[in-house]
């Protein structure tokens, strides 16, 4: 894939100031957004969620940046992001309070509804753990100032930041606590430390209450909350996750015996002449499914760019979606542009039981899904890779020519059977 417009204009920024240099003998970089804006707008230029979403020269640097006033940054070898661990909880079933009619928790398409909806359903205050919590700030504000110690390769920094600019996305406070929330609808591997720690250090410094740095991800029926701790509030890489819950709004249950019946009474559709699914987590593809249907249509280069995943995995994963016929593509002003087809559009109409019902029959309408499946419930475990890689050489599989290549793609048969297995409520 060529250079994106960010990499160009950070490359000509780097060699124009020198950056690299003046980072390895200085140990950073000031610069400003009327020097970034020379080139490329400066908001465009600064905003990395993910540390994929960081430019080459970036990366090839060991650098990051940070904002350290309203126009002003600061570029270091330290490390801003953050990777997610989990243990992956058991969803906490939730019910929702039947006589709302205006949040619609099966269509979930914003942040913002996402955080109403785990608002108004208590599981906000059950993660929490604090009494009579409500919304009281969110949106953009002033950090006003404040200083900290980061760890860059050789040692702890110490920034500097006046006046920069932070974005609550929703703020609830309780008796005892100020639980300041992130919010994301889309899966990432890591996250910027910056988004909860800025927030964190506003309001540790104005009021007398614990603050809690919690992260929300939502993703086709899971909320997903986090929560974090600074051990030291004054370093910016001593964030420690505390504690995690699942929760899941349902309409119906999801039993074994729906799973059989599904694998059983679903047609085998042929095969498409579209590479075979080289996409382990079956949640990034409802992801980026979810992702096309908030956005009408997005082009590779902005999935890359802005989603978490690096070239090949745009790829791989926009081919999982062809390859179930929910996402098609097309090919405008020299950019391929990815959008839901008409089975995906109905599918996401769908309420969320119903919209996993119909992932499985999608899945096992496919001979070598629907052959993995029966022999899991026929011997009560999951098909070793390499009886995985049996069943699909007698599959009828397009373009899968050499041994690796059946490995590499039985892992993708192995997740995605886990992932309807795991669907099981009861």
């Amino acid at each position: 894939m060529s250079e994106t417009k960010n990499d160009i204009a950070w490359n000509k920024l780097f060699a124009k100031y020198k950056i690299s240099e003046e980072v390895l003998k200085n140990g950073a970089f000031e610069i400003n957004s009327s020097q970034i804006n020379e080139f490329r707008e400066a908001r465009l230029m600064t905003k990395f969620d993910f540390r994929s979403q960081l430019p080459e020269i970036f990366s090839e640097n060991k650098l990051s940046i940070l904002p350290i006033s309203r126009g002003g940054y600061v570029i270091s070898d330290f490390e801003t992001f953050m990777d997610f661990e989990s243990k992956d909880p058991t969803p906490i079933k939730i019910d929702f309070p039947n006589y709302l009619e205006s949040i619609k928790h099966d269509n979930i398409t914003s942040e913002s509804t996402a955080l109403n909806c785990a608002f108004v359903t208590g599981i906000i205050e059950d993660f929490v753990q604090d009494e009579d919590v409500k919304p009281t700030v969110s949106g953009r504000m002033s950090s006003l100032s404040f200083d900290f110690n980061i760890k860059t390769q050789k040692s702890d920094l110490n920034i500097v930041v006046n006046n920069s600019q932070i974005e609550i996305d929703g703020g609830y406070e309780g008796v005892n606590s100020l639980s300041l929330i992130e919010a994301k609808n889309s899966i990432s591997k890591d996250f910027l430390i910056r988004q909860m720690y800025y927030p964190y250090k506003l309001w540790n410094n104005k009021i007398n209450k614990e603050i809690k740095p919690i992260f929300l991800t939502y993703s086709n029926g899971i909320f997903h909350f986090r929560e974090y701790v600074f051990e030291d509030p004054n370093h910016y890489n001593s964030l420690k996750l505390k504690s995690e819950k699942r929760y899941v709004i349902r309409d119906g249950a999801i039993n074994l015996e729906l799973i059989q019946k599904i694998a059983n009474e679903t047609p085998i559709t042929a095969e498409l002449e579209v590479p075979f699914p080289q996409a382990d987590s079956f949640d990034r593809v409802i992801n980026l499914c979810e992702l096309l249907n908030e956005n009408g249509s997005l082009t590779r280069e902005y999935i890359t760019v802005n989603y978490d995943f690096d070239v090949r995995q745009t790829n791989y994963y926009t081919d999982a979606g062809r390859y179930l016929g929910l996402i098609d593509k097309s090919r405008e002003n020299g950019e391929v542009n990815y959008f839901l087809t008409d089975l995906g559009k109905r599918v996401f109409a769908l309420n969320i039981t119903d919209r996993q019902i119909e992932f499985f029959k999608i899945i096992l309408s496919h001979r070598v899904f629907n052959r993995v499946i029966k022999s899991y419930f026929e011997n009560s475990e999951q098909p070793s890779r390499n009886e995985i890689v049996g069943i699909m050489k007698t599959s009828d599989l397009h373009n899968i020519n050499s041994d690796v290549t059946f490995h590499r793609r039985a892992s993708t048969i192995s997740s995605w059977i886990n992932w309807i297995i795991d669907q099981i409520e009861e």
